[in-house]
């Protein structure tokens, strides 16, 4: 309730100083008495002191990492934030309104601190001006394969590093996702390489006529042919530390399920949801090579790890893998290696730079 007059806050001193009144037989005999000759006395004018002790108040810090719970959606997220629009929350998470999100998925909600609230790291880039020949460059490298062009904005963001990350690995460099040093011997390499300059990445199962290489450090998903031929390079998103996708050398493939029956979405084993369907972190025409763990469909694929465990494609990468496999007529779950053909392996580690 707002006090329109003086308040005093709890533990506040008030001090009141001035004439008191007398008692009622001191006032009768003040009544009756002669009147005095004498000059009147005079008295001081009644003084108020008032001393208030101001509230301390702190700011709250802000929230700045949501957690998506089941039933949510980017506008229910938005609409229970202050001062954030949908197109912040997109662009501060490398996202499109069109990307399903799936429970227990975090996202930034702080936009314009130059951070990424949900991991930690740093967002400031090295010059604009250069990084935009970077972005340039490596989208010539990569035209042609699975990886998402860059958008030239001088951002050198977790989708500029991811792409770095990716041609260092395939031409021989030093994995990591830092920034590319301006000028250095390695950018120049970097520069003056072409697709026909990638070699095949350490790890991959180059003995098998199909192999598929899963690299945590880069997030990247490529496929090959024996110990010739790179076919494609995929984003991907990996396990997060409480889920890791473990580093196994040459697995075959075991299970395969086109999950024909609701439009290529099956309910994990291990998550289970009570609807089958993107929404509620289903997996799009799994391909199981190591228990539970799977290369998957998925809503959402950030540079980063967000799964529980499988390595996440966009749905329409996933149906390029199965087209690559040939098992793009198979209708029903099958286990058996042999019919889908492919080794896996999954190198690596994931480090937030």
């Amino acid at each position: 309730m707002r006090n329109t007059g003086w308040a005093l806050l709890p533990g506040a001193l008030l001090i009141l100083a001035g004439c008191s009144g007398g008692s009622d037989a001191a006032s009768t005999a003040a009544s009756t008495s002669a009147p005095s000759t004498s000059a009147p006395a005079t008295t001081d004018a009644p003084t108020t002191t008032v001393t208030t002790v101001a509230p301390t108040t702190t700011e709250p810090a802000p929230i700045c990492v949501v957690t998506v719970q089941p039933g949510d959606s980017l506008g229910a997220i938005v609409a229970g934030l202050d001062g954030i629009t949908m197109d912040d929350l997109l662009a501060e998470n490398r996202m499109s309104e069109t990307d399903i999100i799936h429970p227990g998925e975090q996202y930034d909600v702080c936009p314009g601190n130059d951070v990424d609230d949900v991991t930690g790291t740093s967002r400031l880039a090295p010059p604009p001006a250069h990084v935009e020949v970077q972005q340039a460059e490596l989208n010539g490298l990569f035209a042609g394969t699975s990886l998402f062009e860059l958008g030239i904005d001088g951002d050198s963001g977790p989708l500029t590093r991811q792409a770095i990350c990716a041609a260092r690995m395939l031409l021989g460099l030093p994995e990591s996702t830092a920034h590319l040093p301006e000028g250095s011997e390695e950018e120049a390499t970097i520069f003056a390489a072409t697709s026909d300059s990638f070699t095949i990445p350490a790890g991959a199962a180059t003995w098998s006529s199909k192999w598929i290489l899963i690299n945590e450090t880069c997030q990247v998903i490529v496929t090959g042919e024996g110990a010739d031929r790179i076919v494609d390079i995929f984003p991907t998103s990996t396990g997060t530390p409480d889920y890791p996708t473990h580093n196994v050398q040459a697995l075959d493939a075991y299970r395969f399920d086109p999950a024909l029956d609701n439009e290529g979405w099956h309910d994990s084993t291990n998550f289970p949801s009570e609807v089958d369907n993107p929404l509620n972190g289903n997996m799009y025409k799994p391909i199981y090579f190591n228990g539970g763990q799977a290369i998957h469909g998925a809503g959402y694929i950030p540079p980063n790890p967000r799964s529980k465990g499988c390595a996440r494609t966009f749905p329409h990468h996933q149906d390029r893998i199965i087209a690559w496999l040939g098992i793009d007529d198979i209708v029903e779950p099958v286990w058996n290696a042999g019919a889908i053909g492919a080794t896996v392996s999954v190198v690596g580690e994931y480090r937030d730079l």
